[in-house]
């Protein structure tokens, strides 16, 4: 495994729609691992293919419940039900705003071996799955911030 440069605010590779992944081999499993080290060591929860420079549909997303790989990942369900909250960027490390996300999502995806698989969650593992899965589609958080995230004065 080796910790991968994260790609910032200004790199065009940012804005790009990422391509499907059509080969589960040895190179994906690196990337992934790659991505999954990068996203602890900059104590993230989600990070895309993009991030690391790479335009391919790939996502490592870890919100306190163990890691989850989605590779060509899509949303199947959105709740009408939505969140309102913080979110920050390792692209953007000094951005952070508030941003309205469904409540509960569910998707479908496929393993690093090719297999598919769905599944159905809430909370901030359904804001992980919707920011990670914005930048597949070259959608960045400054795009999505609805107001700038103000800390509260003690």
């Amino acid at each position: 495994m080796a910790l991968r440069k994260i790609v910032k605010d200004g790199d065009p590779i940012l804005l790009k729609k990422c391509k499907p992944v059509e080969k589960f081999d040895s190179r994906l499993h690196q990337l992934l691992d790659d991505m999954k080290e990068t996203m602890y060591a900059a104590d993230g929860l989600g990070l895309a293919a993009p991030q690391v420079g790479i335009i391919r549909r790939a996502v490592v997303i870890d919100v306190g419940e163990g890691l989850i790989e989605l590779i060509n990942p899509e949303i199947t369900f959105e709740s009408e039900e939505t969140q309102y909250g913080t979110e920050g960027c390792l692209s953007y490390p000094e951005l952070y705003g508030y941003v309205t996300r469904p409540k509960t999502v569910r998707f479908k995806a496929q393993d690093r071996s090719g297999n598919w698989y769905e599944k159905e969650v809430s909370d901030l593992f359904a804001r992980c799955v919707c920011h990670e899965l914005n930048h597949l589609d070259g959608i960045t958080l400054p795009e999505k911030i609805e107001a700038p995230y103000e800390e509260e004065e003690e």
